[in-house]
């Protein structure tokens, strides 16, 4: 049978504390014992001496007046705690004895008297008539010198233990409240300790640490728990590899977080108290993550966070290569919905053996694809790109819209601030929220206008469209993750990935009205790699984001 934890800690508190009151009690006992024996030989002897310089008692001892030594001396006894006071001649004869008249005239005993009788005064532990005692013996001189008796004052050592053992029970009474307030406190010390470490036993503790140590070093992210100081208490391998940290973990736990990873607006304290973060974009250390933050709390009170964050590139090349797939099955999709389209107009006017008009179709449709084609090919030079425009394009006459693009586009270059697949992001969510809120618009549609230019200084890209414009309800927010009004589909990412792109590249954006209706997205990226905040500009127009 496995005893708990609790009961354990108990049972080892009181058998500790019980064995210290009892070693205590051993020693309080011996030295009370010592230190009264001390004081009662000091005050036997005192009130020896004091007893053999009384004249009258001295007189009367010289004339061996037993009477008047006995009247003078029950006087004293009544006045002294001793246990017996006897008064002896200096032939060591009894001359007075507090307690047994009767032996006045015989002998004293205890065979310590040559001493005394040669007039130096003594403290001993001699059996006596009355039992074992501790006595103090006094010379009496006369008025030339001569010893002529002694006073000898005397303690039962049966009293001297009385009186012991009295102190020692109070202290043991007071002992035991002490012990039982204890193992209260024990008790209660223990429960809490129990709770503390929510009911679990010291082997499942240990256990959930070595699990935990297993499971932070296998996760594939980096991991950073700090307390509520911004200390530094876990960090995994995967973060130390990430940020290019080469110390042990021991010596970076106990470190502040802005001496492992430069000061970054994601680790400002007054942002990390007012809320959690998920999916942050941010800079660790000249290494771009995607980074996530929440709090620790127990009871209410904020014990730290716990920080995630993997490196963005290789979620970019996944995204990248999903984008990438995502859009040629698109691009198929809708260039087989098209040529099955234009192949059943064609079946029809061939059937119906109007072959001239059916030559004008075909030489229609051919034209304005290739000038379409031969448009964007000269003047883009990325691949993906040109494939994305085309896509759009034809995925917008799909829905009944018409992308337009101005003689002005030109990107001959990678832009140098923004990566292709945040390109491709940035003008593909562009263009997709243009096409649907024109869509949303009244009919006739407008064209969707499009403008992207990369000169020596930056990269414009400008979307205008003639849709429904902005909701005023949500024009201040229409860059936070997860702000959206269209009724169905994932949608609420699109503008905050547009802002967190163009931010990370130092670029700004602004959002203006395009009159009579709609909305223009103006994107300037430097090129010059000046770092600038995100501005926006909202008119009162209505966009559904």
């Amino acid at each position: 049978m496995k005893v708990s934890f609790q009961i354990k800690l108990f049972v080892s508190l009181v058998l500790f504390f019980s064995g210290l009151f009892v070693l205590l009690g051993v020693y309080y006992y011996k030295d009370v014992g010592r230190q009264l024996y001390q004081e009662m030989s000091g005050r036997a002897k005192i009130q020896a001496e004091e007893i053999a310089i009384i004249p009258n008692l001295r007189k009367s001892v010289a004339d061996h007046d037993i009477q008047a030594i006995a009247q003078f001396m029950h006087k004293v006894v009544a006045h002294s705690d001793a246990s017996f006071i006897v008064i002896g001649d200096e032939n060591g004869l009894h001359l007075f004895h507090s307690v047994h008249a009767e032996v006045v005239g015989k002998k004293l005993v205890g065979d310590d008297n040559n001493e005394v009788l040669q007039g130096k005064s003594i403290t001993t532990i001699r059996k006596g008539g009355l039992g074992i005692s501790l006595r103090s013996k006094a010379p009496i001189f006369d008025d030339h010198g001569r010893v002529i008796g002694l006073v000898s004052v005397g303690y039962l050592t049966s009293y001297l233990d009385t009186i012991t053992l009295g102190k020692v029970i109070n202290i043991f009474i007071a002992a035991i409240l002490l012990l039982a307030a204890l193992f209260i406190f024990s008790w209660f010390f223990t429960r809490s300790i129990k709770k503390q470490i929510f009911s679990l036993e010291p082997r499942e503790i240990g256990l959930l640490v070595r699990q935990q140590k297993a499971m932070m070093e296998s996760i594939y992210e980096g991991v950073i728990a700090l307390d509520s100081e911004l200390r530094i208490e876990v960090i995994n391998q995967a973060a130390r590899k990430l940020l290019g940290l080469s110390q042990p973990t021991r010596m970076l736990r106990g470190q502040t977080i802005a001496q492992v990873i430069a000061p970054v607006p994601f680790f400002d304290r007054h942002v990390m108290l007012e809320n959690n973060t998920h999916d942050e974009i941010c800079h660790f250390n000249q290494l771009t993550v995607i980074a996530s933050r929440v709090r620790i709390m127990l009871e209410d009170k904020l014990q730290g966070w716990v920080i995630t964050f993997r490196d963005r590139n290789e979620i970019d090349t996944l995204s990248a290569q999903l984008s990438q797939v995502k859009r040629y099955v698109d691009n198929l999709r809708i260039m087989r919905h098209e040529q099955l389209n234009r192949m059943t107009t064609l079946s029809g006017l061939l059937h119906m053996e109007r072959y001239d008009e059916a030559v004008r179709y075909i030489q229609a449709q051919s034209e304005h694809a290739q000038e379409l084609l031969d448009f964007i090919s000269a003047r883009f030079r990325s691949p993906t790109l040109c494939g994305l425009l085309l896509g759009k394009a034809a995925r917008a006459r799909e829905k009944g819209v018409e992308l337009i693009f101005d003689p002005l586009c030109q990107m001959d270059r990678a832009c140098r601030l923004l990566g292709e697949a945040e390109l491709i992001s940035v003008i593909g969510n562009l263009l997709d929220n243009a096409i649907e809120a024109t869509q949303r618009a009244t009919l006739p549609h407008d064209p969707v206008e499009v403008l992207i230019l990369l000169n020596e200084r930056e990269l414009i890209i400008e979307v205008a469209d003639r849709g429904i414009g902005i909701d005023p309800a949500i024009r201040e927010r229409i860059f936070e993750r997860g702000m959206t009004t269209k009724r169905h589909g994932d949608h609420g990412i699109g503008l905050y990935l547009i802002a967190s792109y163009v931010t990370q590249a130092g670029g700004s954006i602004e959002v203006s009205a395009n009159a009579p209706r709609g909305t223009i997205f103006s994107l300037f990226i430097p090129e010059t790699g000046n770092v600038a905040c995100t501005k926006t500009t909202l008119e009162d127009q209505n966009y559904a984001i």
